[in-house]
């Protein structure tokens, strides 16, 4: 297990990947009652610019959150915040992958024996696409000295 006394900046990695399947959308929107009509009717979803349905933002980000990848051997106490922004649809059978990047890190001054890191997200799809991009903030627990 890795502790935040472990990890630096600058480290890279990549978590396994994941199609997005018409049921987790279909799920998604049962789950968060976000029944856009962008994400529901095909027929609506046509006459947008995207031609079919898309996707909901909040339910890749919330998919990468779930994806396996180095962090799963690091000791995460606490998901503190993320900010995404969209920059291509996902659609139903897209395949999304996340990019991770250590970019700050700080002893947390408040709950001693944790730091906190902020991590740069790219997540891509099957082309090798950027379909959302931002960051978490996550709080580790600090190796006991």
């Amino acid at each position: 297990m890795l502790h935040f006394d472990e990890i630096a900046i600058g480290l890279k990695f990549q978590s396994s990947s994941r199609t997005i399947l018409d049921a987790d959308i279909v799920n998604f929107a049962g789950l968060s009652g976000d029944f856009n009509r962008l994400h529901v009717d095909d027929v609506f979803a046509a006459t947008t610019p995207f031609k079919r349905r898309i996707a909901h933002g909040m339910l890749v980000a919330s998919i990468v959150t779930g994806l396996k990848s180095k962090m799963d051997d690091m000791a995460v106490l606490a998901f503190l915040e993320t900010s995404r922004k969209s920059r291509k649809p996902v659609f139903p059978g897209d395949t999304v992958t996340a990019n991770f990047e250590v970019t700050e890190m700080e002893p947390s001054k408040s709950q001693h024996g944790t730091g906190v890191i902020v991590f740069s997200v790219r997540v891509v799809n099957q082309r090798g696409e950027t379909v959302q991009e931002g960051q978490d903030i996550i709080m580790f627990e600090r190796k006991a000295p």
